[in-house]
């Protein structure tokens, strides 16, 4: 009985702290649909009394967001799927290459992890704009296509794997390109979904890069333009929280899309060495 009673305790709190996580979220969403000027009453109504599409009109018509959109969808692309195979081909090699210099070159990768990224970004900048990267989707993007944390994660779990798999295929006349190709990412599967979601929510939501490497503003990003948006109209607080909502739409469409896998990887992703 006390056993029960402790269950029915621990389940009814994790669906009271659910549901007042989901608050704020819920909110946001029945806001973007308030007519100009409800949202920011008091107290703020749960419910809009006349629902509207006006604000997501707004957002895609005179407010140019689906141009933001779209320059954040293809970045966010591109760096999710190079960033998942240079980490991949680097993890896999740091996992089960023996090479001078192996575990030291490891090393100063890890110790790169406590450098705030915003040290870098003036260098980085400097870099770009002697390339003639500045403006344009390449310097956007270059920042991004490889992380000291997506290696590191790969390794982990490459390591795992045993070393007969690679042995047998090599005695079987397997390439070490046809090797990774047809071994290593079939296995690897849950970690590189694992990895591909939080490389694409993290170049999604950067905001501090596109800012300071886009001059043009039909080159913004969402969030980017997002800001922009609230500098305009600081008290339209319907049509900024329209513009929160088509932030989060993708991200939440691809969490739901490859959940299983993204569970999976995260459950598997701690392996030691």
């Amino acid at each position: 009985m006390r056993r029960r009673i402790a269950k029915i305790s621990l389940n009814a709190g994790l669906i009271f702290i659910g549901l007042t996580a989901l608050i704020p979220v819920l909110w946001m969403v029945s806001a973007s649909f308030m007519s100009p000027g409800e949202a920011g009453t008091f107290p703020p109504p749960m419910f809009p009394k006349h629902p509207t599409f006006e604000h997501y009109r707004a957002l895609t018509g005179r407010l140019n967001m689906g141009r933001y959109f779209l320059n954040s969808f293809i970045i966010a692309s591109a760096v999710t799927l190079i960033s998942t195979l240079l980490n991949s081909m680097a993890g896999f090699a740091f996992a089960k290459y023996h090479f001078k210099g192996r575990d030291r070159i490891f090393s100063a990768l890890l110790s790169g992890m406590i450098i705030p990224a915003q040290v870098t970004m003036l260098p980085l900048f400097l870099m770009l704009k002697t390339m003639g990267f500045v403006n344009t989707y390449v310097g956007a993007i270059i920042p991004g296509i490889a992380s000291i944390f997506g290696i590191f994660l790969i390794r982990q779990f490459v390591m795992a794997i045993p070393d007969s798999l690679i042995e047998a295929a090599r005695m079987d006349g397997a390439s070490e390109f046809r090797i990774y190709r047809t071994v290593i990412l079939p296995l690897c599967k849950p970690i590189l979904f694992t990895l591909a979601l939080f490389t694409f929510m993290g170049s999604w939501n950067d905001f501090m890069w596109p800012l300071i490497i886009m001059t043009d503003q039909s080159n913004y990003t969402i969030q980017v333009g997002l800001a922009n948006l609230m500098g305009e109209h600081v008290l339209d607080l319907e049509l900024m929280m329209a513009g929160s909502v088509v932030t989060i739409i993708p991200v939440l469409a691809l969490f739901l899309l490859f959940q299983r896998h993204y569970v999976r990887g995260i459950m598997v992703g701690g392996v030691k060495e």
